[in-house]
């Protein structure tokens, strides 16, 4: 069975991360590929941020004057990813995740936090493979995928 290597960094102060959130967090990616039937072990870096931090990096990389939710950061292209030569597996790339825009999402849509937080980190896994919602079809085989992997996990809304 394939492994993937979780790095999560919480860069932001404004929110007390509750007790097993990181555990989810790694669970929600391992579910993404392990519904993806990817076959090969796996680094992805998440990092937990501010709104303000988030804004910053939207401006920067999307040109987008606003914070956001989250942001994906992939490595590959097509399916082809760097190989890390130290542990052998691909790198997929970078997660982060607004913790304090998470925490208004849910209040907002009615449920958990850990429920917003693991629909990000499962968002932005599809978009590290390769997934997009630019178009309509897209969309669609996007968010029902999101819903079966969330199902998986036992989360519902």
């Amino acid at each position: 069975m394939p492994k993937v290597k979780v790095t999560i960094q919480n860069q932001q102060r404004a929110v007390k991360l509750p007790n097993g959130m990181r555990g989810l967090i790694r669970r929600s990616c391992a579910e993404v590929l392990k519904n993806q039937r990817f076959e090969n072990d796996a680094e992805v870096i998440v990092t937990l941020v501010d709104d303000h931090r988030i804004h910053e990096l939207n401006a920067e990389f999307r040109n987008v004057d606003r914070a956001t939710d989250v942001l994906s950061f992939p490595l590959g292209e097509d399916g082809v990813y760097d190989l890390d030569p130290e542990t052998n597996a691909f790198q997929l790339g970078d997660i982060v995740i607004s913790v304090e825009h998470a925490l208004a999402q849910s209040v907002e849509y009615g449920h958990s936090f850990d429920r917003e937080i693991s629909y990000l980190t499962v968002h932005s896994m599809l978009h590290l493979l390769g997934f997009d919602h630019v178009n309509g079809d897209e969309e669609r085989l996007m968010r029902n995928t999101e819903k079966k992997i969330m199902a998986s996990l036992g989360i519902q809304r």
